[in-house]
């Protein structure tokens, strides 16, 4: 991400009130999300500091709900963390809330953030569907840790990094988790060309309206886009 981590972390700025509470995006007292957090703290048997649960619950992110572009939900409940939990799966904007969603539940202070990508992970047919190899409004989470704001990418699953032959991105809870700018081959993958900033809440007009005008060919439904597999598209190049 280069220059433009010093300018997010300067923007995220201290931790106040409103990176502890619960919203509408971020409703971390429903039950699903207290299940889903109990869930994945489990292995640290009521013990454990705010960065080894942060990095317990990055990785039940990561890894416990899938990566999926098509026939994501982006209705105001479908960009809470409890829709997200209820349909399964979703993209980096529905992974990042999550994430937010559940530090916040056990009293770490989180925030969204957002920012242009080139080359966000695609497969031919939803590149042609996003209009080129620029995704707008890639989404990932920004935590204080350790009296200092990192960025975390829980967005891409292991099992869809290994058909897509990219290495999963790992965070330790100390370092920003950005996603790798090469593929396990040394080609471009990603690379960040606008950053829109890191938010309390989800500042949802500006994202699912930004996400739709820019990719209309993506969206069967004013708010649902269109059905395939991500996975299934992939497995060809994988063989």
């Amino acid at each position: 991400m280069g220059d433009d981590n010093g300018a997010a972390e300067a923007q995220a700025g201290p931790a106040t009130g409103a990176s502890l509470a619960a919203t509408e995006f971020l409703d971390h007292r429903s039950e699903q999300v207290e299940a889903f957090v109990g869930k994945a703290l489990a292995g640290l048997g009521g013990a454990g500091s705010d960065t080894d649960k942060a990095i317990a619950l990055y990785y039940a992110v990561r890894d416990g709900i899938d990566y999926e572009v098509y026939g994501a939900d982006l209705t105001r409940f479908g960009l809470s963390a409890t829709g997200v939990l209820e349909k399964g799966f979703g993209f980096c904007v529905h992974k990042s809330i999550l994430y937010a969603t559940a530090l916040r539940s056990v009293g770490i202070p989180s925030r969204v953030y957002y920012g242009d990508v080139r080359n966000h992970l695609a497969s031919p047919r939803l590149r042609e569907l996003v209009g080129g190899d620029v995704f707008r409004f890639h989404s990932l989470t920004v935590v204080q840790l350790e009296d200092q704001w990192v960025k975390a990418t829980p967005v891409f699953n292991k099992l869809l990094c290994r058909l897509y032959k990219i290495k999963p991105l790992d965070f330790d809870g100390r370092s920003d988790s950005l996603y790798h700018p090469f593929d396990e081959t040394g080609r471009q993958h990603m690379e960040f060309i606008h950053e829109h900033g890191s938010f309390d809440d989800v500042p949802y007009d500006l994202v699912v309206d930004g996400i739709r005008q820019a990719h209309p060919l993506l969206f069967a439904s004013a708010h649902t886009t269109v059905a395939g597999s991500l996975a299934e598209e992939a497995a060809p190049a994988a063989t």
